[in-house]
């Protein structure tokens, strides 16, 4: 679900982005009868990408962690060029249109360096369904590389009678001793999967 999420943002992005270039453009170029006519004729779409575009953002950060300060940024910037965009195309103000896109395109930008920060960052770059490489970053240093080692009062994973939606839980709210780990929705599934498919049950002996 997560990666059809992202790719729809993605998506309506880009078509957001496109739309507003165009209009531009044509503001710019003085060519108001077109614009007019343009906007006209995108005017439902505008409105379907714009929700997409509200909800998937969304979404995708209530899977994060935490919310870095460059995404606050990108907030800040996507609200405050609405208005701008408003009072721009409806006065034909070419500054303030020009202003709004710059705005947007910035927003954009800074969520793509946020993006390939938190993966440089976030578990040295694995996959985000990766269990094993996930399990082994994020939980093997108190329950160890086959889920025995106890370290700080762990529970020993590969006894554990839960089933992976439950393993899932623990792993983002955490459970007594144990913080809630520093991963998203997709991620604990990975790893839970991962305990739950191969570390439960096995004793790991040669």
């Amino acid at each position: 679900m997560y990666k059809g999420i992202l790719h729809t943002h993605y998506l309506v992005v880009t078509l957001f982005l496109f739309i507003y270039i165009i209009k531009t453009i044509l503001l710019l170029s003085d060519k108001n009868d077109l614009l007019a006519r343009f906007t006209k004729a995108t005017r439902i779409l505008e409105i379907i990408v714009s929700v997409l575009f509200l909800l998937t953002g969304i979404y995708l950060m209530t899977q994060l962690p935490s919310i870095p300060s460059l995404i606050w940024i990108k907030l800040l910037l996507v609200f405050g060029s609405i208005p701008v965009a408003i009072v721009g195309f409806k006065k034909s103000n070419k500054v303030m249109a020009a202003l709004s896109l710059v705005m947007i395109t910035a927003s954009f930008g800074l969520a793509e360096i946020s993006h390939k920060k938190m993966v440089r960052a976030d578990n040295t770059g694995i996959g985000m369904d990766d269990g094993k490489a996930l399990y082994e970053n994020t939980c093997a240093s108190c329950h160890g590389s086959d889920g025995k080692l106890g370290l700080s009062g762990a529970k020993d994973l590969s006894a554990t009678l839960l089933d992976a939606g439950a393993i899932k839980g623990i792993i983002l709210h955490g459970k007594g001793m144990m913080p809630a780990a520093q991963v998203n929705e997709q991620q604990a599934t990975a790893i839970a999967d991962y305990v739950n498919g191969t570390l439960k049950g096995h004793s790991f002996t040669e």
